[in-house]
């Protein structure tokens, strides 16, 4: 039936594709900038830039940074459901943890756009009144908190912890300064992200119980 939807439905129109087109570039690089300069320091006029077009055709898709902003969070967040849908089926929800993570901190090396932006940022401001957003969050977490109730079910994770706290350590790496400030030490990024890895996973993986008494 799906496919007899897709037979049946008109292909949109080449007008249509490259507006399309030009709407993801544009949110792809206001992501981008967002991780390279943050909301307060980038402008419509660097994005336009970026993108190649001038800021009154960007104007077409967007009402202004804020709204620009907002599906550029949007897409940072459709990124992250792609890549936990990619998960292999056979791996446990540690290992999915674990690959969450090392996820999270390849991306915060790259100076990509953290999912979690500071609670009294401008940014954080604009994306209270994006459901969109928040809708696709919530479906997130409520994945992540699955695997961290199994793990903590098992006995892997410290049963001790609320859900919440583990699922907002895991995320909040994202935008943790350590790693920027790492290699500005001279690290290499693979030992950075070596450290990272172990410095957050080892304060949550289940004691044993003579450490606990």
């Amino acid at each position: 039936m799906g496919r007899m939807n897709q037979l049946t439905q008109p292909r949109p129109s080449f007008k249509a594709q490259m507006h399309q087109a030009r709407e993801d570039a544009i949110v792809a690089a206001t992501s981008r900038l967002l991780g390279e300069k943050g909301f307060e320091t980038m402008t419509v006029d660097e994005v336009a830039a970026a993108v190649g077009i001038a800021k009154a055709s960007l104007y077409k898709h967007f009402a202004g940074k804020d709204d620009l902003c907002a599906a550029a969070m949007v897409h940072v967040v459709a990124r992250l459901q792609r890549f936990l849908d990619a998960l292999p089926d056979e791996l446990g929800p540690v290992q999915r943890l674990q690959a969450l993570l090392h996820w999270l901190l390849q991306l915060q090396l790259g100076d990509e756009t953290p999912l979690l932006p500071e609670r009294n940022s401008a940014l954080a401001q604009t994306l209270r009144g994006c459901d969109l957003y928040h809708a696709c969050m919530q479906e997130v977490s409520a994945r992540i908190l699955a695997w961290i109730a199994q793990a903590q079910a098992a006995g892997q994770l410290r049963r001790e912890l609320p859900p919440e706290v583990i699922l907002c350590a895991r995320l909040a790496r994202a935008a943790d300064p350590m790693l920027p400030l790492l290699r500005e030490r001279g690290h290499d990024d693979a030992d950075i992200l070596a450290w990272a890895m172990d410095s957050c996973l080892g304060g949550l993986v289940a004691r044993p119980a003579a450490m606990l008494t």
